[in-house]
């Protein structure tokens, strides 16, 4: 029988993504390894390959269609005497890729396996859901269910699976999704963040207010209805938001809501730094190196960590997990968002290798050419504002992280020295926003302390 292929997953965390563009068209014959089609994730555009062998009998999504589900049919391949008579119908290929055409459409992924006599086999004999949970791929989600008003509150199949079998009420959840909707990750982070309530019987009274008439949880920001009503009288042009601002929205939201963040602040006196990397470039000027002070602040971060092992640590879920490499995610800004890049190992690398390793990650990331693998992990995360003239700010944890060195920009301020004299020095202020989950008070600032020793007596790293 004709045999679906499915939009493929191209990270461990891929839930959705763009069909960018076909390869090839109907009636092409592919064989293992062809290129089929470019896939837009949230973080990079990648090509997908053929597995097997045959015809391209018929394509499902066409290119440009945002939203598609993993594991949604996308097109259906037949093999060597079957023909297109053969496909016969097919269940609606990309339902959820488009919810804010009709709402319902959300339920067609639980309805699409009572049409399976019907459709192509396929590749999977039975693929369960995203999340792979094993065995559950035909119980049907509970139906949608409605606030205290008696509106419906839209939330995904999946999402409905997973709140029935938490015993989470979904009108406890905010949705991170389309419209507000709410998707896997939303019931997944209040079931670690114990945040929604046990779901109760069905009552036609408003849900009881705790102590003090304050409801459970915080509201939900304005719809985009109501938002766009605000300023209906006012010129502006309307953004429509990609995968990537998607995925930043959410992960940044559910960072600052799940995550107790302190912050610990120092001024760092770089002029050493400054000498010792004059020197340095004046020495590596002839092999075409050009050290960066973000390339020393990296190698500094990575040796603290070191140094002050307990910190070295993300956050994961019922434990802490302590990494013994120091792999150090840097923050890269690119057009409409910005990439993490991760530096593995750089406790053991050279400045000049990181420096260079630098540049090619940040050149990728710009082109949205990097791999799944080069920027997810790491521990510990840098971003610095210091070129664009920031002198000071807090920096959002990105999830699982344990901390992120925010690093402003080096500026030339009058000092008190050791004896009481007042000189002029050239000092940077950096914040490192920390997880009190994972590291605690003293542990931060032990941490932070590794960090300035390092960059106001840069030799040390060399040692």
């Amino acid at each position: 029988m004709p045999t679906e292929i499915l939009m493929p997953a191209l990270s461990p965390t891929m839930e959705e993504g763009t069909l960018a563009k076909w390869l090839v068209k109907e009636g092409d014959t592919v064989s293992s390894g062809d290129l089929l089609a470019e896939i837009e994730t949230d973080k990079a555009t990648m090509e997908f390959e053929a597995v097997d062998e045959g015809v391209i009998g018929k394509i499902l999504v066409a290119e440009g269609t945002e939203g598609v589900k993993v594991n949604q049919p996308i097109a259906v391949l037949l093999e060597e005497g079957e023909s297109a008579d053969d496909i016969g119908e097919t269940a609606a290929p990309n339902a959820e890729a488009k919810p804010e055409a009709k709402d319902e459409g959300a339920e067609a992924d639980d309805s699409a396996g009572e049409k399976a006599g019907k459709a192509p086999v396929p590749r999977e004999a039975q693929p369960g859901p995203v999340d792979g949970a094993a065995g559950k791929s035909d119980t049907r989600a509970p139906a949608a269910p409605k606030d205290a008003e008696g509106q419906r509150i839209f939330a995904s199949p999946l999402a409905r699976r997973i709140a029935k079998d938490k015993g989470l009420d979904l009108t406890t959840i905010e949705g991170s999704g389309p419209k507000g909707r709410i998707v896997k990750a939303d019931v997944l982070g209040a079931a670690e963040s114990g945040a929604a309530k046990a779901q109760a019987p069905a009552k036609t009274e408003a849900p009881a207010q705790p102590q003090g008439g304050k409801p459970a949880m915080a509201p939900a920001g304005l719809s985009s209805d109501a938002v766009l009503k605000m300023y209906a009288d006012r010129e502006f042009t309307e953004v429509k938001l990609d995968g990537m601002r998607k995925t930043i929205a959410a992960r940044l939201t559910e960072a600052k809501q799940t995550i107790p963040h302190f912050y610990l602040r120092r001024d760092i006196r770089i002029d050493a730094l400054l000498k010792f990397r004059a020197e340095l470039n004046r020495q590596l000027e002839g092999r075409g190196v050009k050290l960066s002070v973000n390339d020393f602040i990296i190698k500094a971060c990575a040796l603290a960590l070191q140094s002050v092992p307990k910190a070295n640590a993300v956050w994961a879920g019922d434990r802490v997990l302590e990494l013994k490499p120091s792999d150090v995610a840097v923050a890269v800004a690119i057009e409409g968002g910005l990439f993490t890049p991760v530096l593995k190992d750089a406790e053991s690398k050279s400045l000049s290798k990181l420096s260079s390793e630098m540049k090619d990650l940040a050149a990728r990331a710009r082109d949205r050419k990097l791999a799944p693998h080069e920027y997810q992990g790491g521990s510990f995360a840098v971003s610095n504002l210091g070129m664009f003239g920031i002198d000071n700010f807090d920096a959002v944890i990105n999830p699982p992280h344990g901390a992120i060195l925010a690093v402003g920009a080096g500026v030339k301020k009058p000092v008190v020295d050791a004896d009481g004299a007042v000189s002029v020095a050239t000092v940077m202020s950096v914040t490192l926003s920390v997880d009190h989950r994972v590291i605690d008070g003293a542990l931060g600032a032990e941490l932070l302390q590794a960090i300035v020793e390092n960059l106001e007596t840069p030799m040390v790293m060399l040692a």
